[in-house]
């Protein structure tokens, strides 16, 4: 495993974009978009992501150069067509739209159909948070996820963001998958030979399996709890949520109709929508209190909740988002690791398109 600096990185899949047809302004967007992940320690979502975007591209299921456009609103709404876009880019539009609304009204609500995989929800999110805004961010995804009780694959990892900013302390960033884990866990292991954690994934038969192979074998990943038992219905309650609010609200495809990002599967014949959906709310501080007073008890509630008594005086108790801001400063400075066969991809990349890696 090697390390590469951000500034390299960021200039290939740069080039890359750009060879897709991608603007230079969208170019732009979706590296800031997708590298986030690789600096705050989400290598699942990273550059490891770019040739699935270059394969969904090579199919025509990305459209380098979309019409993005709002096309319903309210002084408070909006849903907008993504017309096909890099999820890179369509979602900060969208945020950017949400902030819009907030700050003439207090909140802002967008929901967005025809789209793809967005990258990490934490990028869309602190958009908002950057504004004394609170930032949420959500999307559906592959239907890869199996509801409580059963075998079929009917739901994405769906995550949901939240950040919210405070005073001297940096924001409070919630980012989670409402499976046990995200998919793009699972491929990293599959990189690695190794196998997952058991109640992650459930074999062909609904039965519990270590093979990180599993979900491509027939079987399904586990929504967040793993088992009934340990509150699996409580992780496909929130799935369900995402699923609604990013699909059956913009107007996208939702539960298994959802278009795929992974190579395994292709997309059903049969839409109920367009594209993939994602949502997005921004809530200005200062439509509920004052902002300085409201981050001053950020302050406060951070400051509480990082000096509780630890388990281990070995490992503090942490806040949401302290792991990938430690993390981001590691990594400008370090670089960024890259396995083996992400290397590759990258190398293959390149050399499609003339570009030396």
């Amino acid at each position: 495993m090697s390390n590469y600096s951000y500034q390299d990185l960021y200039q290939f899949s740069h080039s890359v974009f750009i060879k897709m047809g991608c603007s230079e302004a969208d170019a732009t967007q979706a590296c800031e978009t997708l590298l986030s992940a690789d600096l705050r320690g989400i290598d699942s979502h990273g550059v490891a992501r770019l040739k699935g975007y270059v394969r969904l591209w090579e199919k025509g299921r990305i459209n380098a150069t979309p019409n993005i456009k709002v096309t319903y609103e309210t002084p408070s709404t909006a849903v907008v067509d993504g017309d096909a876009g890099l999820g890179l880019v369509v979602a900060p539009f969208a945020m950017r739209v949400a902030i819009t609304k907030a700050k003439n009204v207090g909140t802002g609500w967008v929901s967005v159909k025809n789209s793809n995989h967005y990258g990490i929800a934490g990028f869309h999110s602190l958009l908002a948070a950057q504004n004394d805004m609170i930032g949420i961010s959500m999307t559906n995804a592959s239907p890869l996820v199996s509801p409580t009780f059963s075998k079929e694959r009917l739901l994405g990892t769906n995550p949901i963001a939240i950040a919210i900013p405070a005073g001297n302390e940096p924001p409070f960033v919630g980012d989670f998958a409402t499976t046990t884990a995200a998919n793009g866990k699972l491929e990293i292991l599959q990189r690695k030979g190794e196998p997952v954690p058991k109640g992650w994934v459930q074999d062909k038969d609904g039965m519990d399996t270590t093979n990180a192979f599993g979900v491509k074998e027939g079987g399904a990943l586990r929504p967040l709890g793993g088992s009934r038992l340990h509150g699996s219905h409580k992780g496909y309650i929130m799935g369900s949520v995402v699923d609604i609010f990013s699909a059956v609200l913009s107007g996208a495809n939702y539960g298994p109709w959802a278009p795929p990002f992974v190579s395994f599967m292709d997309p059903v014949s049969d839409p109920v929508g367009e594209g993939l959906g994602h949502f997005f709310g921004a809530m200005r501080v200062d439509a509920f209190r004052p902002a300085t007073e409201f981050k001053e008890h950020m302050d406060n509630w951070i400051q509480r909740f990082r000096n509780s008594t630890p388990v281990d005086p070995e490992q503090p108790v942490l806040i949401p988002g302290d792991p990938e801001r430690e993390m981001e400063k590691i990594r400008m400075e370090q670089g960024i690791p890259l396995l083996q066969p992400v290397f590759e991809d990258l190398k293959e990349i390149g050399k499609k398109f003339g570009i030396e890696f």
